[in-house]
């Protein structure tokens, strides 16, 4: 779906790259910071289709 709907304004879709290591603090909040990274600067990640963060 995201190859075939994506165009160059579409949101990106972000994935936490290994949901297994969630419950780690340190891991949440690599997360969580690069998550503020994205959403600050969401207009370069404008059509990226997925990003994998972690």
């Amino acid at each position: 779906m995201i190859r075939e709907e994506n165009i160059a304004t579409s949101l990106p879709i972000l994935t936490i790259g290994n949901p297994d290591r969630f419950d780690e603090r340190g891991y949440r909040e690599k997360c969580a910071a690069r998550l503020v990274d994205i959403l600050l600067d969401i207009e370069n990640y404008m059509g990226a289709g997925r990003i994998f963060i972690a």
